[in-house]
């Protein structure tokens, strides 16, 4: 599994640099997580990562925002396990996980405004998130990737998992 998020990162890396020069640079990566960091990410939040989640952090710990930090794909950027624990603590405290939302959510989720079983992983910097879902509905699967939109109750599923995603991302038009 390590070698499909390393060839996603390649490619995400390539595809940036057809459009700039020192795109690599710009994403500010960092190191790889370690298994200290998966796990107090699993203790914190009380989940069991995904082997896709862990194999895509193993290359590269998220980006550190900056000013003039590049998206890793759309227009997000994704957080590095430290950042993902604080995003979290935070939508825990802003949002009720027990609060119902819109009853014509997508049959994968659970009908939620938020789940404390969903992973922020990465951010668009206007209050949404790109979420992991370890908590889905009987219809859904562990793993899927879901955008929290931070303004309204509607959840949207955008893959099975985050290899997945990635995917979708690198085959949509520039």
């Amino acid at each position: 599994m390590i070698n499909q998020a390393d060839r996603l990162w390649k490619r995400i890396i390539e595809r940036g640099s057809n459009n700039g020069s020192n795109f690599k640079e710009s994403l500010n990566l960092q190191s790889g997580a370690s298994d200290e960091e998966f796990q107090l990410l699993e203790d914190t939040l009380g989940v069991l990562l995904p082997e896709e989640m862990k194999s895509f952090y193993r290359v590269y710990n998220g980006q550190v925002w900056v000013t003039g930090v590049n998206p890793f794909v759309r227009n997000l950027t994704l957080s590095p396990t430290s950042e993902i624990i604080d995003n979290w603590i935070f939508l825990q405290e802003e949002f009720d996980p027990d609060e119902d939302v819109e009853p014509d959510i997508e049959k994968e989720l659970k009908s939620l405004l938020w789940n404390s079983k969903w992973i922020p992983i990465a951010v668009n910097g206007g209050g949404d998130y790109l979420c992991i879902d370890t908590d889905p509905s009987e219809a859904g699967v562990v793993g899927q990737i879901l955008y929290f939109w931070h303004d309204w109750g509607n959840r949207s599923i955008e893959a099975k998992n985050i290899f997945e995603f990635v995917e979708i991302c690198l085959n949509e038009e520039i």
